[in-house]
């Protein structure tokens, strides 16, 4: 397994009249190559969660063992852990601050001694991973660029590191439709492509729904369920009681199966749900 979560614990301002449990006895364990949704709403304690996943929060008891070493020791180098799991934060374009895109996405491969012509090498692989054009968009100020595009530069910056975990905390946060659109399709094709393992923070069901083969959801600092996803969106009704829903096509089919029609309610696309009601239209006419 790439990462095991045991009795994760974390307090925030502990021992003042402030103190806060975000994290309580959370547990999982990750196999490398799969695809995770991480859902709750806010304050439910992911973006805590996923912050300890790479050192960058200390946690107040429990241990975070990544790729067998457990980064909770206190002689373990974070930096090599760093580049191990790649986190990308909401609004990454923010942490833009090179006058080149070559530039942005070479810092970090660049800090780690590496040669002139593997960090090259690095850039142009990284920036083909996420579809940005090495040689038209080199030169560019990233500050030019549209949102959507600079998102995809602050992942090849991440992804020029070569880490075994890409953890995605809302990676299409204020995006238009567009925008939204490209990076989904961008991530999705990353994942086909290179099969590394893929944590994405998400507050779309829909987005979710059409990425991810697994959901952790998270509630009051809790992991209160650890699941396929089909099997996961099976349990609507749990799911609402904690402020979260499913996405509307399987509320849909829900609905379409309650009023007699014999369809599968577990549907997660819209793609799915026309070849599901097709099948059944077609067996209706067959009867």
């Amino acid at each position: 397994m790439i990462m095991e979560i045991r009795n994760l614990n974390f307090v925030y301002n502990p021992g003042t009249p402030f103190e806060s449990k975000a994290l309580d006895n959370v547990n999982f364990t990750i196999q490398e190559g799969e695809f995770i949704g991480l859902i709750g709403h806010t304050g439910s304690g992911k973006s805590t969660l996923v912050q300890h996943l790479n050192g960058l929060i200390r946690p107040t008891s429990g241990d975070i063992i990544i790729d067998g070493v457990n980064i909770t020791n206190k002689d373990v180098k974070l930096k090599s852990i760093r580049q191990k799991v790649g986190l990308v934060f909401q609004y990454p374009e923010y942490q833009l601050f090179e006058e080149t895109i070559y530039k942005d996405i070479a810092f970090g491969p660049s800090n780690l001694g590496l040669s002139e012509e593997e960090v090259d090498k690095r850039v142009k692989e990284a920036m083909e991973l996420v579809g940005l054009d090495y040689e038209s968009l080199k030169d560019r100020s990233p500050f030019e660029l549209s949102g959507g595009q600079k998102r995809r530069v602050a992942i090849a910056g991440v992804l020029a590191m070569k880490p075994k975990v890409l953890v995605l905390d809302e990676p299409t946060a204020g995006l238009d439709p567009r925008g939204r659109d490209e990076i989904l399709n961008e991530i999705q094709a990353l994942y086909e492509r290179e099969g590394i393992t893929i944590i994405l923070v998400s507050h779309s069901m829909e987005d979710v729904a059409k990425l991810v083969d697994r959901i952790l959801v998270m509630h009051k600092g809790r992991l209160v369920m650890d699941g396929k996803t089909r099997e996961v969106f099976k349990r609507a009704d749990e799911l609402e009681s904690i402020g979260l829903g499913i996405p509307q096509i399987t509320k849909f089919m829900k609905a379409y199966r309650a009023k007699g029609h014999d369809v599968r309610e577990d549907i997660l696309t819209v793609e799915e749900a026309k070849a599901e009601i097709l099948r059944y239209l077609r067996s209706k006419e067959n009867d």
